[in-house]
C-alpha cells in the first residue's frame, strides 16, 4: 500500500532540493569586499570638512584615527553577532532577532530605498564623472535631457550602464561577481599605495605642513577661534568641533558592515566573519591615515579646508597638473570597486527580508542555476538606475546617515540584549572588551546622533521620514502574509 503523504525523509529530501546560495568566499575574498565596500570616494573629497572644523595638524589626523577606533568597538560587538547568526542578511537579522520584525524592517527599508540603493547610483556616477576627467565621451558637461527640472548627463546615463553590467555580472554567479570586486579593489590599492609612497619619494610637499604651517601665534589663535575654539581648546567646544569632523569621517569608515550582509556565502562564517570585519577596518584605518599624511604632507591645513577634490589638488601640488587628471581615473575605479560591493552585498538582506515575508516575494527566490538572488539583484539594480535618473541619490543619502549610526547603535545594544536574551546560542567568538567597548560605542553613537539632530534638524527630520515610510509597507506585507497562511 503506498503512504497517502510524504514521511519525513521525504520531506527533507524536498526541502533541501531548493537552491541554496554556496558559500564561496574566503577570508581574503571577505576582507577585499569589506575594505572595497568603504573605501569609495569619501577618502578623495572629506578632507576639507575635517580641515574646517579641526585646523590644526594633529586634530585633523587624530579624528580618523578615533574613527577607526570607534568603528572597531562597533566591529567588535558586530563580530560576537555575525558569530552566533552566520546568514545572509547581517545586521538585519541582528536586530530582528534582537528588536522584532518591524525595527528590522525599517533598517532594510532605508537600506533598500535610500542608503544601499543610493550608494550604487552615487558611485556608478562618480565613476563616470571622473572617468569623465580622462575620456571627454562620458563627461558630465554633456547634457542629453533636461525635463521637469532633471538634468540627464552622459555621466547619468554611463551610470545606468555601470549598474547594468554590475547587477548582470552579479546575477550570473558569486564567482565573477568576486573576480570583478577583487580585481577592481587590487587596482585600487595599488595606485593608492603608489600615490603615497612616490609622493614622500619625489612629490613637492613640504613638512612644515606638520606644525601649524609657520603660523604665529595670534593667527593660529584666530584660525581656531573662527572654528568655534581657542588656544585653550575649552573641551565642550573641542567635543563639538570633533563631533562634526567625526560626521565626514563616520561616512568614511561606512561599509564594513557589508561582510555581515553576505555571511551566507563565506566560508567558516563563524569564524571568517568576525575576522573580516577586524581586519577590514585595520587595513582601511591604515590606508586613510597614510592618504591624509600625504595630503597633509602636499598643503596646509588653511589650503585643504578650500578644497573640494582635496586629492586632485594634492597631487597637482605634488606632481604636477597632468597627474590630477590621471588620479582622477584612479577615483573613477574606486568608486566602480565601492559600487561593486554594493551591489553584491546589498540584495542579501532583501532576500532575508523577503523570506521573512515583509518584501517583495520573488526576491525571496534563489537562481537554480547560478545560485544567486537574481531577482534581489534586479530588483536593488531597477531602483538604483531610477535613483540615478533621478538626480536626487546624494541629498537623500544625507538624509539617512544619521540613521545608519543610529542603527549601528541599536545593534550594539541588541549584544547585551542578546547575551540576556538568548544566553544559549553558541558564541564561537566573543567581543573583545565587552562590556566596555561596546557600551563606549554605544555612548558615543548616541550623543554623536543627537548631535546631528541638533545640528542638522531638517536633515534629521526628513531621514526618520525616509524611514518611517516604510511603516505601510511593512503592515502590507505582514497581513499579506497572514492571509496566505491562512489560506495555506
Amino acid at each position: 500500500m503506498e503512504p497517502t503523504t510524504a514521511p519525513p525523509a521525504a520531506e527533507a529530501a524536498s526541502s533541501s532540493s531548493q537552491p541554496t546560495l554556496i558559500r564561496g568566499l574566503g577570508l581574503l575574498d571577505s576582507v577585499l569586499l569589506l575594505v572595497s565596500g568603504i573605501i569609495g570616494s569619501s577618502i578623495f573629497l572629506t578632507a576639507k570638512d575635517i580641515a574646517a572644523p579641526l585646523p590644526q595638524p594633529a586634530l585633523f589626523l587624530l579624528v580618523w584615527v578615533l574613527g577607526g577606533l570607534i568603528s572597531l568597538c562597533a566591529c567588535f560587538a558586530f563580530a560576537e553577532l555575525g558569530s552566533m547568526f552566520p546568514d545572509s542578511g547581517g545586521q538585519y537579522i541582528y536586530l530582528r532577532e534582537a528588536y522584532g520584525d518591524l525595527i528590522a524592517f525599517l533598517y532594510g527599508w532605508m537600506l533598500f530605498s535610500v542608503a544601499n540603493g543610493g550608494s550604487i547610483a552615487a558611485l556608478s556616477v562618480a565613476a563616470a564623472a571622473y572617468a569623465g576627467q580622462v575620456f571627454p565621451i562620458v563627461s558630465q558637461e554633456h547634457v542629453v535631457l533636461s525635463i521637469a527640472g532633471i538634468t540627464l548627463t552622459r555621466a547619468h546615463v554611463f551610470g545606468v550602464l555601470l549598474i547594468a553590467i554590475l547587477t548582470y555580472v552579479n546575477v550570473v554567479g558569486l564567482r565573477w561577481g568576486t573576480l570583478l570586486q577583487n580585481l577592481s579593489t587590487w587596482t585600487k590599492f595599488a595606485a593608492m599605495a603608489a600615490f603615497v609612497v612616490l609622493g614622500f619619494a619625489i612629490g613637492k610637499g613640504n613638512w612644515s605642513h606638520f606644525h601649524s604651517y609657520g603660523h604665529s601665534y595670534g593667527q593660529l589663535h584666530g584660525q581656531l577661534h573662527g572654528a568655534g575654539l581657542t588656544m585653550g581648546l575649552h573641551p565642550a567646544q573641542l567635543i563639538s568641533a570633533m563631533g562634526v569632523a567625526l560626521i565626514a569621517v563616520f561616512w568614511a569608515y561606512d561599509g564594513w558592515v557589508y561582510i555581515t550582509w553576505v555571511a551566507g556565502e563565506v566560508k567558516e562564517p563563524r569564524r571568517n566573519v568576525p575576522l573580516a570585519m577586524v581586519l577590514g577596518v585595520l587595513v582601511v584605518g591604515a590606508i586613510y591615515i597614510g592618504m591624509n599624511v600625504t595630503y597633509v604632507y602636499a598643503l596646509p591645513l588653511t589650503e585643504i579646508a578650500k578644497h573640494e577634490t582635496i586629492a586632485a589638488a594634492a597631487a597637482a601640488t605634488l606632481f604636477s597638473p597632468r597627474a590630477a587628471v590621471w588620479l582622477s581615473l584612479v577615483i573613477a575605479i574606486s568608486c566602480f570597486s565601492a559600487a561593486a560591493t554594493c551591489t553584491l552585498s546589498g540584495a542579501r538582506v532583501y532576500l532575508a527580508m523577503a523570506q521573512d515575508g515583509v518584501f517583495f516575494k520573488r526576491m525571496a527566490v534563489i537562481h537554480p542555476k547560478w545560485r544567486t538572488p537574481a531577482f534581489s539583484l534586479v530588483g536593488q539594480g531597477i531602483w538604483a538606475a531610477l535613483l540615478t535618473v533621478s538626480g536626487r541619490y546624494d541629498q537623500l543619502y544625507t538624509y539617512v546617515i544619521y540613521g545608519m549610526v543610529l542603527s549601528y547603535t541599536l545593534t550594539v545594544i541588541g549584544l547585551f540584549l542578546l547575551r540576556w536574551k538568548r544566553p544559549d546560542i553558541p558564541r564561537p567568538y566573543r567581543c573583545t572588551g565587552y562590556p566596555w567597548l561596546p557600551m563606549i560605542y554605544v555612548l558615543i553613537g548616541t550623543a554623536w546622533t543627537l548631535n546631528t539632530i541638533l545640528t542638522r534638524p531638517a536633515e534629521a527630520f526628513w531621514g526618520t521620514t525616509i524611514v518611517l515610510a516604510g511603516v505601510p509597507g511593512y503592515l502590507y506585507w505582514k497581513r499579506s502574509g497572514r492571509k496566505a497562511a491562512a489560506v495555506g
